[in-house]
């Protein structure tokens, strides 16, 4: 079987082809909502399905709390988030973990648009429970 980090390595693959597609032509300096736009009609456009704003409710210990909006949920499997920042930290990193977590998928990805060169970072949730 293979390991969860190349289990999705083509759909995450695809993913990061289609935000690549997206920094090329439109560059950095836009504001977040602009470059979900756009990667929204890439990730059409490469026949993947996905949801935008998807709301994922967020439990602690059995009980619903809150819910939060990840930017994309691709083919129900993997969880997209963009900044639109000069530079991704470790706090951003934790960020996106957490949202894993906290929704129970395997795999996410971090996603900056906001940098000259494209940043991005698969992720894999280690507390993931099948």
């Amino acid at each position: 079987m293979f390991k969860a980090e190349y289990r999705h390595s083509e759909l995450t693959g695809k993913v990061i082809g289609c935000a690549f597609e997206v920094h090329r032509v439109l560059g950095n300096g836009f504001q977040e909502v602009i470059y979900q736009r756009a990667l929204a009609i890439e990730l059409e456009e490469c026949g993947l399905t996905f949801s935008r704003e998807h709301e994922m409710p967020i439990f602690f210990k059995g009980r619903h709390i809150g819910s939060r909006r990840v930017d994309f949920l691709v083919e129900e499997i993997v969880s997209v988030e963009l900044k639109a920042i000069s530079t991704l930290d470790d706090d951003h990193l934790a960020q996106a973990i957490n949202y894993l977590e906290a929704y129970n998928l395997e795999i996410g990805m971090l996603i900056n648009f906001g940098s000259p060169s494209l940043q991005f970072k698969r992720l894999l949730n280690k507390k993931f429970r099948p």
